[in-house]
């Protein structure tokens, strides 16, 4: 039992589970939050609004506040920090031990409000993702991510989510001995119904945003690359986002329109169920703090093919084990035509998979994290694999 128990927490991300942009890292902070509320502390969450979106709500036993939009959010959240301290505002009953500041590029710079009781949570670095906000806010936004913010907060907790994102941070400057890494969870899969069968045909699947950087083209041209080896290949691409059209016109300039189903965001059975008919899944992001899907594929014995480059991959897939980490795309269609092919070795691997991904929990990231938050609450800093 700690000396300091954490009784209350603040929660500061751009998006939540709903938000139609949402992913990984919103996942991550709702469920270690729910499983927090669980264990009776008071767990608020300020987020931004979108179409359909209620001001207020709760999901898991975590209070819901919204405001802003992509942008302002963190401009709208910044006034209700201020705001609260003098009892103002939406978060004027708020009265955090605590505060996690997720910093998905920008930080809400909760520090200035809240000093050292701040965690800045990083899932990875946004060096190679800025390019896409244009060239001047790709320079303002790399300037606040690796200069500005690592000053700002050198006094601070901060908290990663693999071994690959703690190296980027030591790099922009951050002492190790004060960056601690709790790793995802993962939901165990809903149970409705007999288990669907593995298909008997050649079957890939990408769960991902549909975003640039997740670069799904990089699937889209393996699978071309392959149909005429494979040609009852199909592509399972599972997710929403922006990017869909543009997806879409690329798989009919590469012809393989019949090949692929864009299935856009589905419940969690349905996205289940797509999972254990695949052979393979693919995870061609640029970047990824840890890649939850890899353990969602694992899950169901799928083993992932993903960039060794994407940084976080490099800790959720073990290369050769559960799955296969890859230079460039040459070798990733070169991987896939392998275990595509290979029975054997696609069985193995993906039984090791499942055998790893029974080693992750909601539960037990909670615990690490509810470890980290108490030493923050006494005044201490904690490094490393918690």
């Amino acid at each position: 039992m700690s000396d300091h128990p954490v009784r209350s927490v603040l929660l500061l991300c751009w998006r939540d589970t709903g938000h139609p942009q949402g992913g990984g890292s919103e996942a991550y902070l709702q469920r270690i939050g729910a499983q927090l509320a669980a264990s009776g502390a008071a767990v608020t969450l300020r987020t931004a609004r979108y179409p359909g979106a209620p001001r207020r709500g709760e999901i898991d036993g975590v209070q819901i506040s919204r405001g802003g939009g992509p942008y302002t959010v963190y401009i709208r959240a910044g006034l209700a920090m201020v705001a609260a301290r003098i009892g103002l505002g939406p978060l004027r009953r708020v009265r955090p031990d605590v505060v996690i500041d997720s910093q998905n590029g920008l930080p809400f710079l909760a520090r200035l409000a809240y000093g050292r009781r701040v965690v800045l949570l990083v899932h990875h670095c946004h060096r190679e993702q800025w390019p896409v906000a244009g060239r001047r806010l790709a320079r303002i936004g790399w300037f606040v991510e690796s200069r500005l913010s690592p000053r700002l907060h050198r006094r601070n907790q901060y908290v990663t989510v693999s071994l690959p994102s703690m190296r980027e941070l030591v790099d922009l400057g951050v002492s190790p001995d004060r960056i601690a890494v709790v790793r995802n969870g993962v939901d165990e899969p809903p149970v409705s119904g007999p288990a669907v069968p593995r298909s008997a045909t050649p079957r890939v699947v990408v769960l991902s945003r549909l975003v640039p950087h997740k670069q799904i083209e990089d699937a889209l041209a393996a699978v071309a690359a392959l149909r005429p080896s494979y040609p009852e290949l199909q592509l399972d691409v599972v997710g929403g986002g922006w990017w869909r059209d543009r997806l879409v016109e690329e798989a009919r300039r590469l012809g393989i329109t019949d090949a692929v189903t864009f299935h856009g965001h589905v419940d969690e059975l349905t996205k289940h169920r797509l999972v254990q008919r695949a052979w393979v899944a693919l995870l061609p992001s640029r970047k990824e703090g840890w890649g939850l899907a890899v353990i969602e594929a694992a899950q169901h014995e799928v083993p992932t093919i993903g960039y060794r480059s994407a940084g976080g991959l490099c800790d959720s897939i073990v290369d050769g084990v559960t799955g296969m980490l890859v230079g460039d795309h040459g070798e990733l269609v070169a991987r896939l035509d392998e275990l595509l092919s290979d029975e054997v070795l696609r069985t193995e691997l993906g039984r090791k998979a499942a055998a790893r991904a029974g080693e992750f929990s909601w539960a037990q990231s909670a615990a690490a994290m509810g470890t980290v938050l108490a030493e923050v609450n006494a005044g201490r800093r904690l490094g490393g694999v918690v």
